[in-house]
C-alpha cells in the first residue's frame, strides 16, 4: 500500500509542478505549486526507497508531504490563506519521518 500511495503521490506532484510552471499566472500560486510539488515528489521517492526497512517512517513521510503539499496546492487554487498555518504540521511530520528513518537505520 505504501508503494502505491507513493507512486500516486509522485504523479500528483509532477502534475502540480507542471501546472505551476504552465497553468497559473500568479507568481505566488506558481511558487506554492512548485514548492509543494518538489517536497511531495522527494518524499514519495524517499518513501519507496525506505519502505522495506522503515515502513512506519515511510508512511509518515507520505502523510507529512501530503499535508504540506496539499495545503499549498489549495492556497494556490484560491483556498483560504489560513491553510498556511497548517502547512508546518506537514513539515514537522516530514522531519519526524526522517528522524524515524535515521533511527531505523541504526538498529541491527
Amino acid at each position: 500500500m505504501i508503494a502505491l500511495l507513493a507512486c500516486l503521490s509522485a504523479a500528483i506532484a509532477i502534475g502540480a509542478g507542471a501546472f505551476g510552471a504552465h497553468g497559473v499566472t500568479d507568481p505566488k500560486a506558481a511558487e506554492w505549486l512548485r514548492t509543494g510539488g518538489l517536497y511531495q515528489l522527494i518524499h514519495a521517492v524517499a518513501a519507496v526507497a525506505i519502505m522495506g526497512l522503515a515502513r512506519g517512517a515511510a508512511a509518515l513521510l507520505l502523510v507529512g508531504a501530503a499535508i504540506f503539499a496539499f495545503t499549498l496546492y489549495a492556497m494556490a487554487l484560491g483556498g483560504p490563506k489560513w491553510l498556511g498555518a497548517v502547512t508546518p504540521i506537514g513539515g514537522t511530520l516530514m522531519i519526524a519521518g526522517w528522524l524515524w528513518a535515521a533511527w531505523s537505520f541504526t538498529r541491527p
